[in-house]
């Protein structure tokens, strides 16, 4: 009988070892640190428009977010986000920004947001991936395409850079500014880099 006992009470101990065990494997599986941590720096980093006019009409998005995560090393696993406050224009000429942000442009009181995601990432080169993903302006959204490409594989250095192009009078920006001639392709350009602040390296396919 307490041959029994004591067999019962040490299967019990390993059935709970076992358990501590697995959830310890899992916890380390799933630890940040096991998984490249990328981080976007305002630091040299710009977000950009430009449309062709009879006058300068460019300029830059002062308010923005991007974020690029990872579950794994595999370099093509990441997912890509960019937000950009579209009331954040800025050209320099608060009339053109006036008129920038009204609903004949961008409408910035109904679509506050101009954005991107990913819905692909694919190597292209040893230490380049062509990212895919939807572009979304007015509530409107179109494919494009960035680059992320590294900066020499195992430095944790990188960059991201596409220019998103689109026809005004496709999204809705069917007005002009008075006495100024604007073509209807305007451009979003992006210059954004980035920084590996924890975790291994990602890996690229040889």
């Amino acid at each position: 009988m307490n041959a029994s006992k004591n067999n019962l009470a040490l299967l019990v101990v390993l059935l709970c070892v076992c358990g501590l065990a697995l959830l310890l494997l899992r916890s380390r599986a799933q630890a940040p640190s096991e998984v490249p941590v990328i981080q976007i720096t305002k630091e040299g980093s710009t977000i950009r428009f430009a449309v062709k006019a009879s006058v300068s009409l460019e300029g830059t998005f002062d308010k923005w977010d991007a974020t690029i995560t990872y579950p794994s090393r595999d370099v093509e696993a990441g997912v890509m986000d960019i937000k950009i406050q579209a009331d954040s224009v800025n050209t320099g000429s608060g009339m053109k920004d006036d008129k920038l942000k009204s609903k004949d442009f961008f409408n910035v009181k109904e679509d506050p947001y101009i954005t991107f995601h990913s819905t692909k990432f694919t190597q292209t080169g040893p230490t380049t991936v062509e990212v895919q993903g939807n572009f979304t302006i007015r509530g409107v959204s179109k494919p494009e395409t960035l680059l992320f490409s590294v900066t020499g594989k195992g430095t944790g250095v990188g960059s991201v850079n596409g220019t998103m192009a689109f026809d005004r009078k496709e999204f809705g920006m069917n007005s002009g500014i008075p006495f100024i001639k604007i073509a209807d392709r305007v451009e979003v350009s992006v210059d954004l880099k980035g920084k590996r602040v924890s975790g291994p390296p990602l890996v690229f396919k040889q």
